[in-house]
């Protein structure tokens, strides 16, 4: 996968490579072809496009008049505007200037009146004014052309394609931070690695696509290869993608408990239990309070059941008994979708795990029996969401009462309940409390929302590069928990399964807001039907 970096450790990289014979032109060199590639892609055809650059006095603005040579020999229309004035010696000047092509000068330019033009016609604009350096504010001429390009492109019937180079211009690479004159970008093109910046807000909102452009840097550099921080990646996450043999049969697929639902929170189980089916189990047993059954098991015929007893229609604590038979012939659980957080179905979850009294509801509430349960049901690898997460933060030493490398799925607020820190602190460095928390209570931690973090115990952390509305839903998260334990339970390991699962779960909801139309309208339900075109796109390209 590609690493993502802070600016510092990017200087490190590029440091090393140029000491051990890459050297900064080449580097150069390679970024600026790479962004022209990624443009020529997107492009119907290159002859004739026309294309403005934007280019700053640093490396940034080198990369961009690279860009602009090897869009000019494959015929497109290349138009350069310098927001400061370059050395004469600059040779990727002097390429451009042999060209015939036009180069103007921010200075020389009265009222803006050449960019405006320039800016009028552009099929493509190519923002190169400042890289990875920058820290806010902006200042002197760059402030005033990217103010005067906003607002020009703003005026536009119709918008052309703007290109980031490496990031987008204003943008703080390491806190996120952003001009409110920045461009917003469709595509960047960020080079070697993926910088922190991009994947937080508000910045990440100007980014639009982002892609990582090789520049020649092997990922076997030792510099590169400590980062722990990846991006995942179709290319990398295909890989864990359990084989289909022809042979096989359900069994060969696994089976998935998923122990969810409530009066209240009927639907959740549902929905975990297609998705875990959508990604590929073999079989799925759904056990829920039997009051619900009933509403229930017309909509997914495909599954088996397990009618767990309640109380008032929640999982009551004699469910953990029941539960005993069913783990021993299956690979995977999920745990707490739906469950609410009735004193009944904290008892149960207690009793699962062998921790403290049991008890059960009396007339006047919650009454506890003497003794301290049962052992722990020995239960198979282990997802846990929700309502379930919650619930746990109650029970003492519940990090050790896990299966090893349980996967968590919290949401901020759920985060926020299992580590007593505030939403808030949270939000502010996602990677770091995905990974500190993973690292202390030795589980897998999916931390979900925007560009959703995968951490592991040992350090290494994965962040997802989807950020869509398509999931700000009631029941995605069920979606997901339930993709998770359909990987679980086809054998894919821990860490690798819950980056699978979101890969798969963040791509199917883009897929699912294509299919209706708008973000606003895509219901869980319909998260969880695109699972199989999520997975197709990955299969297809294996």
């Amino acid at each position: 996968m590609p690493k993502i970096l802070t600016v510092e450790q990017m200087r490190e990289v590029e440091k090393a490579a140029d000491a051990s014979g890459l050297t900064y032109d080449q580097m150069m060199e390679n970024a600026g072809r790479a962004v022209a590639q990624a443009i020529l892609a997107r492009v119907q055809a290159a002859e004739g496009t026309r294309v403005a650059i934007l280019v700053g006095s640093g490396n940034n603005g080198g990369d961009g008049l690279v860009a602009g040579h090897y869009l000019a020999e494959a015929g497109a229309q290349v138009s350069t505007y310098l927001a400061a004035k370059r050395p004469e010696s600059d040779p990727n000047l002097a390429r451009l200037r042999a060209r015939g092509l036009l180069l103007a000068n921010a200075e020389d330019d009265q009222r803006w009146r050449v960019l405006r033009n320039m800016l009028a016609n552009a099929d493509v604009v190519i923002d190169a004014l400042l890289g990875t350096g920058f820290r806010l504010p902006l200042r002197d001429s760059v402030k005033e052309v990217l103010a005067t390009s906003k607002k020009a492109l703003a005026g536009r019937e119709e918008a052309p394609l703007v290109v980031a180079l490496d990031c987008p211009s204003g943008l703080d690479c390491d806190t996120g931070q952003i001009a409110q004159e920045a461009l917003g970008a469709d595509l960047t093109v960020t080079l070697a690695a993926a910088k922190a910046g991009l994947f937080r807000f508000p910045g990440a909102a100007s980014t639009g696509e982002v892609i990582v452009a090789d520049i020649g840097i092997p990922a076997s550099q030792r510099e590169l290869s400590k980062v722990k921080l990846e991006l995942a990646t179709g290319e990398t996450v295909r890989q864990w993608l359990p084989e289909r043999p022809r042979d096989a049969h359900k069994g060969s697929f696994g089976r998935a408990v998923i122990v969810a639902g409530s009066v209240n929170f009927p639907g959740a189980s549902l929905l975990a239990g297609l998705a875990a089916y959508r990604v590929g189990a073999g079989l799925v047993t759904l056990a829920v309070p039997s009051v619900i059954q009933s509403l229930l098991v017309s909509q997914l015929p495909e599954a088996t059941w397990v009618l767990l007893p309640h109380e008032l229609g929640v999982i009551a604590e004699g469910a953990a008994s029941v539960l005993k038979g069913e783990l021993g012939s299956s690979e995977a659980i999920l745990l707490g979708p739906g469950f609410g957080q009735d004193p009944a179905t904290e008892a149960f979850l207690a009793k699962l795990l062998g921790a403290g009294e049991t008890g059960h509801r009396g007339r006047i509430g919650f009454i506890p029996t003497e003794g301290h349960g049962e052992e722990a049901v020995a239960l198979p690898a282990c997802v846990v969401d929700a309502d379930g997460l919650k619930l746990l933060s109650r029970i003492e030493d519940w990090p050790k009462r896990l299966p090893r490398r349980s996967v968590l799925t919290p949401h901020p607020g759920e985060m926020a309940v299992l580590t007593g820190l505030s939403i808030d602190e949270i939000q502010a460095d996602r990677v770091a409390a995905a990974a500190h928390w993973a690292a202390t209570w030795g589980h897998v931690v999916v931390l979900k929302g925007a560009f959703t973090v995968v951490a592991a115990p040992e350090g290494q952390a994965t962040v997802l590069p989807f950020a869509t509305p398509a999931l700000a839903r009631a029941g995605t998260g069920d979606v997901l928990a339930g993709a998770i334990v359909g990987l679980r339970a086809q054998g894919v390991k821990a860490f690798e399964a819950a980056v699978l699962g979101a890969y798969l779960h963040g791509r199917a909801g883009e897929l699912a807001a294509q299919e209706v139309g708008t973000a606003a309208s895509v219901l869980a339900g319909e998260v969880a039907e695109a699972l199989p075109m999520a997975l197709a796109e990955l299969m297809s390209r294996r």
